[in-house]
C-alpha cells in the first residue's frame, strides 16, 4: 500500500505543477499588458512622436511615417524640456568666497560645499532642448539672420516701337499736280533738305507773280518824290514774300525768283526731316490737296521699347529708372535705357502694366516691332534676410527656430516679405546676428509640439 500511496502523491504534485505552468502560459500576456497599471501609471493613448496630432488606442506603428507609437501616461502633464545643468564649481554653503573644483567640505570651516550651476537660457513656451547626438541624427544645420544688400531686377519682354514724337507727315500747302517723284518706295532713307517731288500749283504760281509785281513796282517808285510811296512799296514786297514763305518755299527758291524775275512753274518739295519713309502716297500726275498725306518719315535714331511687367512688380517701377535692353540674336551686347512713361491702367486680360523705355539707336540695331529682353534695375537696399528653408510656412503662421545655445531651440513667429533668390526677407520677429535652424527644423517642431505645443500645427 505504501508504494501505491507514494505514486499517488507524486502524481498529484505533477498535476499541480503542470496546471500552474499552463495557467501562466495562457494568461501571462494579459497580466503583462496590465503591468504598467499595477505600477500606478495608466496609459491614456499612444502618439506618433513625429506627428503628435496622430493618436491611437493601441500600440503599434504610425501609418504615415512608420515610427513606433509612444505611450502617454495619465500622470504626465505638459512635459517641460529637460534641462541639463552644468556644474561650474563648488562653494562653501555659508561662506561663498571659498570655491573648489570638487565636492566635499571646506577644510577651514568644515561646512558642506554646494554646487554652482551654469544658468540656462530664458525659455519660452514651446522651447526644447535636443542633445548633440540627436541633432546629428536628424541632420540639424544652422544659418544666420543677416542684412543683405539686394538690387532686385525685374525681367520682362519688350517690343520696339517708333518714337511717336519723331514721326513727320509731309503735305503740300496748296492744291496742285505732281510732276516728278524723286522718292518712290517705302523704306527709303531720306535726308533733311533732300528733294521729294516737284509739283505744279496755279495758286502758288499766282502768288509768285504777285511777288514779282511788287518787286517791279518798288523799282519804279523808289525814285518817286511823293512822300511815303517808297515805304508802301517795301511793305507790299514784304507781304508777298511772306505768302511765299507760308507756301513753304525755301529761302533759296525765293531768292532765285527775285534774281531771275521769273516765276517757277514746277516747285520742288523738300524733306523737312531725316528718316525712313514708312508710308508713301505720291505718284506722278497725281492731283493733290493740302490734306493729302504725301509721305510719312520716321526718325529711328531714337526709339521706344514697350515692356509689360506684372502688376505685383508695378510698385518697383519708377520714372527715370535705368534699364538694360538685350537683343536675343546679339548676346553680350546691351543697350542702356530709361523709363519715360508708366501706363496708368493694368491690362485686364494679361494683368500686366505697360512701361515705356526710351533709348538711342545710333546703329539702327533696334527695329520697330522687334522683340527684346528688358531688365529693369531697382535700387539696392539692405534687408534682414534668412535662408528660405529656415521658415516653416503653415499658412497664417511663419515659424523660425532660434538656437539659444546648449542645445536649446526657441520657436519664433515671424513676418516675411519678399523672396530674394534663396533667401526670404524678415519684416518682424528676428534681429540681425541670431543663429537659426535651416535643416531639421521640421523634426524640432514636432518635438516642440510633443513637449508643450509650440503653436505650429502639422497635418
Amino acid at each position: 500500500m505504501k508504494p501505491a500511496r507514494t505514486i499517488l502523491i507524486l502524481a498529484l504534485i505533477a498535476a499541480a505543477f503542470l496546471g500552474g505552468y499552463g495557467y501562466g502560459r495562457w494568461y501571462g500576456k494579459e497580466g503583462s499588458a496590465q503591468a504598467p497599471q499595477k505600477s500606478g501609471r495608466r496609459i491614456l493613448y499612444y502618439v506618433d512622436p513625429m506627428h503628435p496630432a496622430y493618436k491611437s488606442d493601441k500600440p503599434g506603428i504610425a501609418p504615415d511615417c512608420g515610427m513606433k507609437l509612444e505611450p502617454v501616461y495619465a500622470d504626465e502633464g505638459p512635459a517641460a524640456a529637460p534641462v541639463e545643468r552644468k556644474i561650474l564649481h563648488y562653494r562653501d554653503a555659508k561662506d561663498h568666497r571659498y570655491t573648489s573644483d570638487k565636492p566635499g567640505l571646506n577644510p577651514e570651516t568644515g561646512n558642506d560645499l554646494e554646487p554652482v550651476y551654469e544658468e540656462a537660457p530664458a525659455m519660452k513656451p514651446g522651447a526644447v532642448q535636443i542633445s548633440a547626438e540627436k541633432q546629428q541624427l536628424i541632420g540639424v544645420r544652422y544659418g544666420q539672420a543677416e542684412y543683405t544688400a539686394s538690387g532686385e531686377s525685374i525681367h520682362a519682354v519688350g517690343k520696339v516701337a517708333v518714337d511717336e514724337t519723331r514721326i513727320s507727315h509731309i503735305h503740300s500747302r496748296t492744291d496742285g499736280w505732281i510732276e516728278k517723284v524723286y522718292v518712290n518706295f517705302m523704306g527709303d532713307l531720306v535726308k533733311k533738305g533732300q528733294p521729294l517731288l516737284t509739283m505744279y500749283s496755279p495758286e502758288l504760281l499766282a502768288t509768285q507773280q504777285e511777288f514779282l509785281l511788287a518787286l517791279n513796282a518798288k523799282d519804279i517808285m523808289q525814285h518817286s518824290t511823293v512822300r511815303g510811296v517808297a515805304a508802301d512799296q517795301d511793305a507790299l514786297v514784304a507781304a508777298a514774300r511772306r505768302r511765299l514763305e507760308h507756301w513753304e518755299l525755301t529761302e533759296a527758291q525765293i531768292e532765285e525768283i527775285q534774281r531771275t524775275r521769273k516765276p517757277v512753274t514746277n516747285v520742288t518739295l523738300y524733306a523737312p526731316v531725316s528718316g525712313y519713309v514708312s508710308a508713301r502716297n505720291a505718284f506722278p500726275n497725281q492731283k493733290i490737296a493740302p490734306e493729302t498725306d504725301l509721305y510719312t518719315v520716321v526718325d529711328l535714331s531714337r526709339v521706344w521699347v514697350l515692356a509689360n511687367v506684372f502688376e505685383y512688380e508695378a510698385p518697383l517701377v519708377r520714372l527715370g529708372q535705368p534699364a538694360v535692353v538685350d537683343l536675343p540674336y546679339q548676346p553680350g551686347k546691351s543697350h542702356r535705357a530709361r523709363v519715360s512713361y508708366i501706363q496708368p491702367q493694368v491690362d485686364p486680360a494679361t494683368r500686366t502694366l505697360q512701361v515705356r523705355l526710351e533709348l538711342d539707336n545710333p546703329a539702327l540695331a533696334l527695329k520697330p516691332d522687334m522683340f527684346v529682353d528688358v531688365e529693369l534695375e531697382t535700387p539696392r537696399r539692405k534687408r534682414l534676410t534668412v535662408p528660405a528653408e529656415a521658415v516653416l510656412d503653415a499658412g497664417i503662421q511663419k515659424t523660425v527656430f532660434v538656437d539659444l545655445g546648449k542645445g536649446f531651440f526657441e520657436p519664433r513667429q515671424v513676418e516675411i516679405g519678399e523672396r530674394l533668390g534663396d533667401r526670404i526677407e524678415i519684416l518682424k520677429g528676428l534681429t540681425a546676428g541670431e543663429r537659426i535652424v535651416t535643416s531639421g527644423n521640421f523634426l524640432i517642431s514636432s518635438e516642440s509640439q510633443l513637449r508643450g505645443a509650440a503653436g505650429h500645427q502639422h497635418d
